[in-house]
């Protein structure tokens, strides 16, 4: 293949992480919460409900464009602007905000502290909020390889997280779509991406992320970071294309828009943007509270992957 048309693909891929993600986020979020099947039994898709308009993306592509823009905006990952720009969006009073990252983000603690603090006191910080908005990181981080890639995962989901299977999770998606990014196949990059995994946390990501494993077999709801990324896998494992792939993901039911977009994530870094279907995109918008009256489409996403593709650093430097 010339070296053109692989750099293009490659482009194209990370183009269909971001838009992809961004979609399942839409076309999830009126399901949210519902019963298993309820897309396949209303057959409407990109229909707004739940408090959501048609096409509107949820706080996980919110924070996703935020942690991005940062990313460009500063020349690398800083930390403490990525906080910072969380908190405005907060203060913002967006439709939907995850209690966890509220508190994380309202409790008046330090960027560095905020997030272990909360652990400290609540024993549980294991959601998906952290998971959610990985595809724009994954996407600037992905040819870095895959020990900075990781790293940076686990970096940015502590700002929120206290919990270290956060970071885990998080960290096993950026893997993920590096590897596809790479026009190499996720699914069969797991075993080395588990291996990567911190010693505390592997067995139980391991179960998840089995071949042999179904979303029914999920202990803890799928609000959760293990059965979340389990069932984004489930889902590319099962099917053979973007579409079917995050309708699979919404029909599991309960946090339908966060898997969803965890989903398309993957799939958009696999099957490239022209997966995605037009009729999902022609509607897909993004609002950011706390920043005016800024709203991103999906041309807005387009520019934005593209920028991050090619902004991202080499193996050689991560952050500073």
């Amino acid at each position: 293949m010339p070296r053109g048309d692989a750099l293009t693909t490659r482009l194209d891929r990370a183009v269909g992480a971001v838009v992809g993600s961004a979609a399942g986020d839409a076309l999830g979020a009126p399901y949210e919460f519902g019963p298993a099947g309820r897309l396949t039994a209303r057959g409407e898709e990109m229909c707004g409900g739940g408090g959501w308009d048609p096409g509107e993306a949820t706080d996980d592509t919110q924070m996703a464009v935020l942690v991005g823009e940062s990313l460009l905006e500063r020349g690398g990952l800083e930390l403490p602007d990525v906080f910072a720009r969380f908190q405005r969006w907060a203060a913002g009073q967006p439709k939907d905000i995850g209690l966890q990252t509220e508190d994380v983000l309202t409790n008046g603690e330090p960027w560095d502290l905020a997030a272990a603090l909360h652990f400290q006191v609540n024993t549980r910080a294991a959601g998906n909020g952290s998971l959610m908005r990985a595809a724009t990181s994954a996407v600037y981080f992905a040819a870095a390889g895959r020990e900075r890639t990781m790293d940076a995962a686990r970096r940015i989901a502590a700002l929120t997280h206290g919990d270290r299977a956060a970071w885990e999770g998080t960290a096993v998606l950026h893997e993920l779509v590096r590897v596809a990014l790479d026009g190499a196949d996720p699914l069969a990059a797991l075993p080395g991406t588990l291996a990567a995994v911190h010693p505390d946390h592997r067995e139980r990501y391991g179960r998840v992320l089995a071949p042999d494993w179904h979303p029914d077999m999920a202990t803890e709801f799928n609000g959760a970071v293990w059965p979340c990324l389990g069932s984004a896998v489930w889902a590319l494992r099962t099917t053979t294309g973007f579409a079917d792939a995050v309708r699979a993901a919404v029909d599991l039911g309960g946090d339908t828009d966060t898997v969803a977009a965890v989903t398309g994530a993957l799939a958009g870094a696999r099957y490239g943007q022209g997966a995605v279907p037009e009729a999902w995109t022609a509607a897909l918008h993004v609002p950011l509270p706390g920043f005016g009256d800024r709203v991103l489409d999906a041309d807005g996403l387009r520019a934005l992957a593209q920028r991050l593709a090619a902004a991202g650093p080499p193996a050689a430097a991560v952050s500073r």
